[in-house]
């Protein structure tokens, strides 16, 4: 097979520099299998010879990675409320120092190969950060002089997201050598609290604000870039501040990271209450997910920050849980009426009172099913959260009753399959599959499980005698 042409090489080498890091690496283990065949094999070089390239830019930049969002993101880099930028600055920044420090990134290269070989052997890792650190050094200072044509087009790339973008990443890569630092220590911060914890944080701090003294915000915005979730970063912030007053930390200049916390809160509120019925199951698990990250947002907020709930954030974030527990207790009573339309029951014969029974003589109706198992779900998504949210007396009120109803259906259709009065088995054992995934969502699987079996078994055709179910 003929190899590709000088021509075409450049072209996909052109394509491959230009694409984003999860498609480089999705690139390299398609072409992984590609063995002799000549053409993809050239093509498998040039991506995994990419792909360690960018291995490399992003041990250096490690601090400032998480912070250059690709052109598929929300933002690209143009959002004013967060100190994100474009991905491809970084590419042209990389370029940039390749042509004008050899010296340093030859250092560099030795560095990552004498980790490689440290690891391989398994002797002590030793620390690159020298050399990392005097190559974004120059990175900052190229970007800021934006003589060399690839500092240039990065510094530009940023300016057309952002006015002052360009500075404002420069200014990041002055405290890169600081956040590097603390990056092993980061999960110990975030996980525990104390003495141990803040000396150290708050010598991180005061060592990036000597640099420049607006540095307190971008030092906590790369932190927080690091970290899952990152309004974990909040955590942080309290343990250098000794958990500030409301008052104190909204009139400095890091009061916009709650204020951000509490706009995302009231992001996902808006989310709630637009809830989709007919989303399905996806929809509720969603929904729920979003009530779990409103509870531990506000807890974190409670526990970072000393509130008063009569005025200010204290205020707010009342509101925000109150509007929260209302929503979940109104979708609790609607999943409660959802359900019963689901399993519809139905009145028989003339006496007083008159006996109720399951209406089976028409199959379920597919809507009230699937909006039955949208609030289900969330209910049952929220089940771990409810005691935090506010809601819990009424989710454990809604999930027993209907955990008690679908008992009690289950029961009524196997008598009713017992004693030979279905009519149409196949509405019977519908219905009984729906009744199990409520069990299964009000109480556990193990329990819905139980419920399928019995349902098989009762609604099996005699083995002597088969017959034929509607459809």
């Amino acid at each position: 097979m003929v190899a590709l042409s000088d021509r075409k090489i450049e072209i996909v080498r052109t394509l491959v520099q230009s694409a984003p890091d999860k498609i480089v690496g999705g690139l390299q283990r398609a072409l992984a299998e590609t063995g002799g065949d000549t053409v993809l094999a050239s093509v498998r070089q040039l991506v995994e010879a990419e792909a360690r390239d960018r291995l490399l830019r992003n041990a250096v930049f490690q601090p400032v990675v998480p912070l250059c969002v690709g052109p598929s993101s929300s933002n690209g880099g143009s959002d004013p409320h967060s100190l994100v930028f474009p991905a491809q600055a970084l590419t042209y920044v990389w370029r940039g120092l390749k042509a004008t420090a050899s010296p340093e990134m030859a250092a560099v290269a030795a560095a990552t190969a004498a980790i490689e070989k440290a690891v391989a052997t398994e002797q002590r890792v030793p620390d690159p950060s020298t050399a990392y650190n005097a190559v974004v050094k120059l990175a900052a200072e190229g970007l800021r002089a934006a003589e060399q044509r690839d500092f240039k087009t990065a510094a530009e790339i940023c300016e057309r997201a952002r006015p002052g973008a360009a500075d404002a990443l420069a200014a990041c890569l002055d405290i890169t050598p600081i956040v590097r630092r603390t990056l092993p220590r980061l999960a110990e911060w975030v996980a525990q609290t104390g003495d141990e914890t803040s000396a150290p944080a708050r010598l991180a701090y005061k060592d990036s604000v000597a640099i420049a003294e607006d540095a307190g915000p971008r030092f906590f915005e790369m932190l927080a870039a690091q970290l899952t979730p990152p309004w974990m970063v909040l955590r942080i912030i309290s343990a250098i501040m000794d958990k500030p007053t409301e008052r104190y930390l909204a009139d400095s200049e890091l009061g916009g990271f709650p204020e951000r916390v509490m706009a995302e809160i009231d992001d996902a509120l808006k989310a709630i209450s637009k809830l989709d019925l007919d989303g399905g199951p996806d929809a509720g698990r969603a929904a729920g997910q979003l009530v779990e990250l409103i509870t531990r947002q506000t807890d974190e907020l409670e526990g970072c920050i000393e509130l008063t709930r009569d005025h200010g954030w204290g205020h707010r974030i009342v509101g925000q849980k109150k509007t929260l527990a209302n929503l979940v207790e109104a979708r609790l009573r609607e999943a409660e009426k959802l359900t019963t339309a689901a399993l519809p029951m139905q009145s028989s014969g003339f006496a007083r009172p008159r006996k109720t029974g399951p209406k089976l003589d028409e199959p379920p109706e597919p809507r009230s099913v699937r909006r039955a198992m949208t609030l289900l779900t969330l209910a049952h998504e929220i089940r771990l959260c409810a005691n935090y949210g506010g809601f819990s007396a009424m989710h454990a009120k809604v999930t027993e009753k209907l955990a008690a109803l679908a008992d009690h259906y289950v029961e009524e259709v196997l008598g009713d399959l017992r004693n030979g009065d279905v009519a149409n088995v196949a509405n019977a054992h519908a219905f009984l599959k729906i009744a199990a995934d409520v069990v299964g969502l009000t109480r556990d699987e193990k329990a819905a499980e139980l419920v399928r079996r019995r349902a098989a078994s009762a609604c099996a055709p005699p083995s002597d005698s088969p017959i034929v179910l509607d459809a």
